[in-house]
């Protein structure tokens, strides 16, 4: 796949806007527009600070189902990703948590956005959901039937999740890739703000070919020049908020220290992209 029909650059870091809790959500706030604000402000700092793209999550929406989320959950997603995709430029995905992938790409269809990420798309992972199986059977063929031409970027080994069996790294990521026929996959450490060894990236993308393999978290400004080294591309999340800490809000320095330790990690023939320009927003 050619990262530059979409993200403009070979080496894309993405950027996560984690959505405060949505209605239904044990914590939900009972304001809309405090979720939709919020948003905004992560969705221009994001962009501002120079990501290639942009990942949504219902983050906050924890403890998560481990099947299908509330029609409200989605419609609220639905809502917000729309704004959000009036304010910035950069591309935009979805993830619906824990594992909504058909909800995630009915509405990335539907308003536009250009890839979703699925934590279990092939196998069988033990969660703190509960039993996850993945669905790349009803999830391809939704795609072909919504005739979407949406990227599913996948997890392999997700973080906060057990496989079951004894999972041979290489295997799996050539499974998701191509039996469950994903556009990317990406590898995490055993937890949110862990990367994955260097060990395990080169293996990945030894197994990948030509399809992607992507950071999926732990990435710092520290160690992202050792992490792109291997790695097609990055999502960050922790450590863009505010003193490194995922309950905070995206920090605009942090992002840009960030980018600018990914672009320095790239090779000298690999020119800087601009930071993408944010749309007018009517007063």
């Amino acid at each position: 796949m050619d990262f530059e029909q979409i993200f403009k650059t070979p080496n894309p870091i993405i950027g996560v806007v984690h959505l405060l809790p949505l209605p239904s959500s044990p914590r939900w706030g009972g304001s809309l527009k405090a979720a939709i604000e919020r948003a905004e402000r992560e969705a221009v700092a994001l962009a501002a600070g120079g990501v290639d793209g942009i990942l949504v999550e219902n983050f906050f929406d924890a403890p998560f189902t481990n099947a299908q989320v509330d029609p409200a959950v989605v419609s609220a997603m639905t809502v917000i990703i729309e704004r959000l995709m009036g304010l910035v430029t950069v591309p935009m995905g979805i993830n619906v948590l824990r594992n909504d992938a058909r909800s995630s790409l009915a509405i990335a269809t539907c308003v536009g956005a250009k890839f979703i990420r699925v934590n279990v798309l092939t196998g069988v992972t033990v969660t703190d959901q509960g039993i996850i199986e993945g669905q790349a059977h009803h999830l391809m063929r939704y795609r072909r039937e919504l005739g979407s031409d949406v990227k599913i970027f996948a997890d392999v080994l997700v973080k906060h999740g057990h496989p079951l069996g004894n999972p041979n790294l290489t295997l799996t990521v050539r499974e998701t890739l191509e039996r469950g026929l994903a556009d990317g996959a990406i590898l995490s450490g055993m937890a949110t703000g862990t990367p994955p060894s260097i060990e395990d990236l080169d293996l990945a993308k030894r197994a990948a070919g030509d399809k992607p393999i992507f950071i999926g978290s732990g990435a710092t400004w520290e160690n992202i020049p050792q992490l792109m080294q291997v790695a097609d591309g990055v999502i960050v999340s922790s450590s863009l908020k505010r003193h490194g800490n995922i309950e905070e809000p995206i920090d605009p320095i942090r992002v840009g220290q960030f980018v600018e330790a990914a672009h320095q990690s790239f090779s000298s023939n690999t020119s800087v992209p601009p930071s993408p320009s944010l749309k007018k927003v009517p007063s």
